[in-house]
């Protein structure tokens, strides 16, 4: 059958919009006995399929749900058979701390790129704090860009930020071209980054109200009462009367109860009605008390979401050992109990969680303060001072006398770019046997790609493989497995709570706009990029929705 007579029960161009034999225009061309497409329903569905690129434009010119050979396609083409790897579209993560500038010693443009290229992540979404100066102002996003020219190994977006006495910058941010804005509704731990007030929010979503953008909330609060006296969510004194030692992650957990989620959260849509067509969202949502609040508020007409974390759903309170602060985060890691809670709220039909995504955010392995057992691999420096999380200076005698392994005194982020597609599939695979809906390989596109690209105002160029938009595609071995060492954790500190742990799905191939960036196994350490050069592109263009 000739490749025109080819039934064509998908609404995407047919090869008649592919050049055709003697064409000299170049093409590429991938194709796989299966890809997360679209049917004609408009459903996410496992496929056949070939991919047509164009290398000029970066975009997917055609795809068909069938895979046809090389000899379909002008001689000149690029033709690449993936078969039987899966083809997805790379990922959107929405939540990534860079910390460039200011913090470089933490992450950077080019390190975070790269780890998060190699784990088939497309584009990610730079939070607007731990960099100095913060996204809060235009000049500080004009930092931002300055420093990240030239670096991006994928495309990299910005979030604004919401602090106390910033509201005449907001509008300015969205015409710069964030993709939304982030506030604390409780002190972040960085100085330049300070906790917002009702009356804050209230301002920002008034300001906000009719522009295309979105705030986001970093939602703990301290409820009235409470056994902890420490609100800070990175740094924070013990409670006045500790439920246990401070290197036992059950006295942390105590000390930051799903009421912190909770009443922030209420705090929130208590305001909503200021601002009902802004789009509002929480961040890395922990706690499963908080679902019901969101759903009711949902049903509604409140126009909000959350996300949840790679970390909340791999990982478990009961199983982090005394001093491992490399599990500290704020919100914290529940229990076992709570991540089946959020497993279960992911496969309801219209879950309030609607994104996954990683929080990358790392700090230096001295700011850790990992017990010496635990810090070995980690990669810590030998230089005779130590820079604290808010430029303080310690001399590493000083450093030593922390105590190690002490959840209240440590940084609290959790390092994972470029990590987040095998933890998750590693889990997903894990749990199939038992879950009464488990989840699959397109939840997975609709969770990382497909709506976190929405989240950010990006459905039109990212996030899926339609024609049209940007040939963004992952290639992932679903069956290979592996286990995580320093040679897996490309971001720059080499600390996190998934060294050592044994992995099931690896990503063979990252292509950023029609161009491959990353190939497993490839020269320069994989990442083949244009001439060995990052080809990633700065994301500044004004939100439209």
């Amino acid at each position: 059958m000739a490749s025109h007579d080819i039934p064509n029960p998908f609404p995407y161009p047919t090869p008649a919009h592919t050049p055709p034999h003697e064409s000299n225009i170049p093409l590429t061309v991938l194709v796989s006995s299966r890809a997360v497409i679209y049917d004609q329903d408009n459903n996410l569905i496992v496929s056949p399929a070939t991919l047509s690129i164009s290398p000029q434009t970066g975009t997917i010119l055609s795809i068909l749900p069938t895979v046809l050979p090389a000899s379909s396609f002008p001689a000149n083409t690029t033709y690449i058979d993936h078969s039987p790897h899966l083809l997805l579209p790379g990922l959107v993560d929405a939540h990534v701390h860079l910390n460039e500038p200011g913090r470089t010693e933490w992450e950077g443009f080019n390190t975070g790129t790269r780890a998060a290229a190699s784990g088939g992540v497309t584009t990610v979404i730079d939070m607007p704090l731990n960099a100095i100066p913060p996204t809060t102002t235009v000049s500080g996003l004009q930092e931002k860009i300055k420093a990240a020219q030239g670096q991006c190994w994928v495309d990299v977006g910005f979030y604004g930020g919401v602090i106390p006495g910033n509201s005449h910058e907001l509008l300015p941010l969205v015409e710069a071209g964030v993709r939304g804005f982030k506030g604390f509704l409780i002190e972040s731990g960085v100085d330049e980054f300070p906790a917002v007030s009702s009356s804050d929010v209230a301002l920002a979503m008034r300001t906000l109200a009719n522009s295309p953008t979105t705030i986001m909330f970093h939602a703990e609060m301290i409820p009235p009462i409470t056994d902890s006296v420490g609100d800070d969510v990175q740094v924070s004194l013990p409670p006045l009367s500790p439920s246990g030692p401070l290197t036992s992650y059950s006295t942390f957990l105590s000390s930051r109860p799903p009421a912190f989620e909770t009443y922030a959260i209420e705090e929130v849509l208590s305001l909503a009605h200021l601002a009902p067509d802004l789009p509002l969202h929480i961040v890395h949502l922990s706690a499963i008390q908080a679902i019901p609040l969101l759903r009711e508020a949902r049903e509604r007409g409140v126009k909000i979401t959350a996300e949840t974390c790679f970390h909340y759903l791999a990982l478990a309170s009961e199983d982090v050992a005394d001093g491992d602060t490399r599990h500290k985060c704020c919100p914290p890691i529940r229990n076992s109990i709570n991540r089946n809670g959020l497993w279960d709220e992911l496969s309801h039909p219209d879950s309030v969680l609607q994104t996954i995504v990683s929080d990358h955010s790392p700090c230096t392995p001295e700011l850790k303060l990992l017990p010496e057992h635990l810090s070995h691999g980690c990669g810590a420096s030998n230089a005779k001072e130590i820079i604290g999380v808010n430029g303080e200076v310690l001399t590493r005698e000083e450093a030593e006398e922390k105590e190690k392994g002490d959840f209240f005194a440590s940084w609290g982020g959790i390092s994972s770019v470029g990590l987040g597609l095998p933890i998750l599939w590693t889990e997903i695979c894990a749990r199939s046997s038992t879950s009464k809906a488990p989840l699959t390989i397109t939840d997975v596109v609709r969770l990382c790609a497909v709506n976190t690209s929405k989240q950010v105002g990006l459905s039109h160029k990212k996030g899926a493989l339609r024609p049209g938009l940007d040939a963004d595609v992952c290639v992932f071995d679903d069956e290979g497995t592996f286990t995580v060492g320093r040679e897996q954790m490309l971001f720059r500190n080499k600390v996190s709570p998934y060294q050592g742990k044994r992995m099931r799905g690896v990503v063979k191939e990252t292509w950023v706009r029609g161009q491959r960036v990353f190939e497993r196994g490839g020269a320069n350490g994989g990442f083949v990029g244009k001439e060995g050069l990052p080809v990633g592109q700065l994301l500044l263009e004004r939100r439209r929705a």
